[in-house]
């Protein structure tokens, strides 16, 4: 796109809301970069919504982002803020971002950052929402800012433990995160070969059957067993134990934790982090705003963000009947 002269807002900030994930610093970089060729000024609030709140601002310039792009995690850091929740505190965010000039709030972040995003909205605070987040849980978009590499980041963790279980003839669970959605685990675990795929969306709870399918694999010779249970399910500890008192099988369970946020971003999140600052930038200096950047079906695009809240997003149904065929 060309450079274009601003119509709307004269000075952007962009910030970074709730959990980090891989990609995040290639989409303040692109915003950043972007709204600068085009004309703007640009501040980085640092720690979120709080931040924001307590002014924790600094002045972005092109350098200001110089050797970021590869760099896991988020230059601004985040946090998590509850008088942000609040009206009183919302207002306050508010009438703050009109005391420093800021026309527009660009927001990197998962669902709870775009409900923060649309509150600033309702008080008269322009904004633009990236979707920046490992769940890969929103629903007008297809990708995720640092899903890609979260679930390789995985993929590699349990690939080892499937060794070593292998060896040692065991059952391993094997937890990944995803919040409340189901995505990170059917994708390792379709990718990984596990037997066993335990998504939110779709586990009824029934540990008998998972015991019945390792009893009966046992039957046809195989000597391990692998099972990737999501985050929403959780109890992977406990459930270990009682799948071993029940099969007589040695079981372990491995939770992998916060190691899936961190990393050098994939080549797909850096790209698709940039397409999407840069987009979020030339959406503002169009005039738009109160948007949020997705991909669907093979496109970038935007939607209204009011409209993108409303929607919602399940597993598809192919896919999980896939999973479960290949288990076998």
């Amino acid at each position: 796109m060309p450079k274009t002269k601003t119509k709307g807002s004269k000075k952007i900030a962009v910030l970074t809301s709730g959990g980090d994930s891989p990609g995040m610093n290639a989409a303040i970089r692109a915003v950043t970069r972007k709204a600068i060729y085009n004309g703007f000024e640009v501040v980085g609030i640092q720690r979120g919504y709080q931040g924001l709140l307590e002014r924790d601002f600094i002045e972005f310039g092109p350098r200001s982002v110089s050797d970021t792009i590869q760099r896991g995690g988020t230059i601004l850091r985040t946090a998590r803020s509850e008088e942000f929740k609040t009206e009183a505190g919302q207002k306050k965010a508010a009438d703050i971002c009109r005391k420093q000039g800021i026309d527009a709030v660009v927001v990197i972040g998962g669902d709870g950052s775009y409900r923060g995003a649309l509150a600033l909205a309702h008080e008269g605070i322009e904004v633009m929402g990236i979707p920046g987040t490992i769940d890969l849980d929103i629903a007008c978009t297809d990708y995720t800012i640092g899903f890609d590499t979260a679930v390789n980041t995985a993929l590699e963790a349990i690939d080892k433990i499937r060794d070593t279980s292998s060896s040692h003839e065991r059952c391993s669970i094997v937890e990944v995160m995803g919040r409340n959605a189901g995505y990170i685990a059917l994708w390792c675990g379709v990718a990984s070969g596990a037997e066993d795929i335990l998504l939110p969306e779709k586990y009824d709870y029934d540990e008998q059957e998972i015991i019945n399918h390792i009893i009966e694999s046992r039957k046809i010779g195989k000597t391990f067993h692998l099972i990737i249970n999501a985050e929403g399910i959780g109890h992977s500890t406990s459930m270990a134990r009682r799948i071993e008192a029940a099969t007589g099988m040695e079981t372990r369970a491995t939770i992998l934790g916060y190691m899936q946020r961190g990393g050098s971003p994939t080549c797909k999140d850096r790209y698709y982090a940039s397409i999407m600052g840069a987009m979020a930038a030339d959406l503002l200096a169009e005039g738009r705003s109160n948007r949020v950047i997705g991909y669907h079906n093979g496109e970038f695009t935007d939607f209204d963000i009011d409209e993108a809240l409303a929607m919602e997003k399940k597993i598809p149904e192919y896919q999980y009947e896939i999973a479960r065929a290949l288990s076998i």
